[in-house]
């Protein structure tokens, strides 16, 4: 519930944001609606789908991820729905600028944030997580991801309307210059072009040693071994965290790592709080059970980071033009599903050679 405050104080606040009406002028029960829709979802995951751990099948996988890019799809048309308020032409334009805003703000986030894939399954490895454990691991991750999300979006948005330039003359032309703005385009371009050559640097990183690890090290004595699914065991009369909230922390931690890119990312689409914290939840909520469905396949997918480099490139140029030239919403949804569809299509066409050792890991 505090998430749910917090989206609509920060709603009321910035709600003339972009000089159209906000979504609590038009329609306040969809914040509750949405708000509402993920806690239920939540619960009927953890609580009744998932009440035992068990290794989630390739099935389940599928359908939890048909059912999760429903809902964001439906919502989208909701979002719609919500903006459309009349039939005059300016209402019509807005409620599609909203959607188109909503769609690439839920591409994006779900594009860059194959890159958790990646690192999820090097963590999983470096921990030796049991299979049927690595989806509790996941959700409590979603759960973090949740609040650090909503905090990073609305204070980037209040950051964003805080910074900008008075109206200068640059080559003619009267602009509206962004510090934050830029700042965020020139930090993506810089990750879009280190990313594109880190390669696998992350294969033997030593995952015990991050801040996420430390915190928990910090305060509570770690056993050596897994006790169920518990994050707490008792050992000689000694309360003690399991391997599994080490685990935990460390996917928070790598949370909040992406989030520095995606959330900057999401910002070049839309200043509005409602529209990037939806699309960005409904991503993360369906990321677990892409998770289970490619986890065995993601090294199909090997030019799909080179992919992602330049789609953060793009889209840290986009921000730094953005006060001489405005892309609009579908131009940007379009670059950024075409470059994904063209990598996943080169994976394919050109694979990279598994070796034994990367064989006995998947299976692992």
């Amino acid at each position: 519930m505090y998430i749910v405050q917090l989206l609509l104080l920060s709603y009321y606040k910035y709600i003339k944001v972009d000089k159209h009406q906000g979504i609590l002028d038009l329609h306040p029960g969809l914040v509750w609606g949405f708000a509402i829709t993920v806690v239920i979802m939540l619960l009927l995951d953890l609580g009744v789908f998932n009440k035992k751990s068990h290794e989630v099948s390739s099935k389940e996988a599928t359908i939890w991820s048909i059912v999760w890019i429903s809902l964001s799809m439906v919502f989208s048309g909701v979002v719609y729905w919500a903006f459309n308020t009349d039939a005059s032409p300016e209402s019509h334009a807005l409620a599609v600028e909203k959607f188109t805003q909503y769609q690439a703000a839920y591409w994006i986030e779900k594009a860059l944030s194959v890159d958790n894939l990646f690192v999820f399954i090097l963590v999983f490895g470096f921990f030796k997580v049991p299979k049927h454990l690595h989806h509790k691991v996941l959700f409590w991750g979603i759960i973090g991801a949740l609040i650090f999300r909503a905090i990073f979006i609305f204070a980037g948005v209040g950051l964003i309307n805080l910074t900008y330039l008075p109206e200068m003359n640059i080559f003619g032309h009267p602009v509206k210059i962004n510090i934050v703005m830029t700042l965020f385009g020139l930090f993506l371009v810089y990750a879009g072009i280190k990313s594109w050559g880190e390669g696998d640097d992350d294969d033997n990183e030593d995952f015990s040693d991050t801040p996420g690890a430390k915190l928990v090290k910090k305060f509570w004595k770690v056993s050596d071994n897994y006790d169920g699914d518990k994050f707490f065991t008792i050992q000689n009369g000694i309360k003690m965290a399991t391997p599994l909230l080490v685990v935990v922390a460390v996917i928070e931690f790598t949370d909040v790592l992406f989030a520095v890119d995606s959330i900057p990312a999401i910002f070049a689409i839309s200043n509005d709080p409602f529209i990037l914290y939806t699309s960005n939840i409904f991503a993360i909520l369906g990321l677990r059970s892409l998770y289970f469905l490619l986890a065995n396949f993601i090294h199909m997918f090997s030019k799909l980071p080179y992919g992602l480099a330049i789609i953060l490139s793009f889209i840290g140029v986009k921000m730094l033009i953005a006060p001489w030239i405005h892309i609009p919403s579908p131009v940007s949804l379009g670059i950024v599903g075409g470059v994904l569809v063209i990598s996943v299509l080169l994976s394919v066409i050109f694979p990279e050679k598994v070796t034994g050792d990367d064989e006995k890991e998947m299976e692992e």
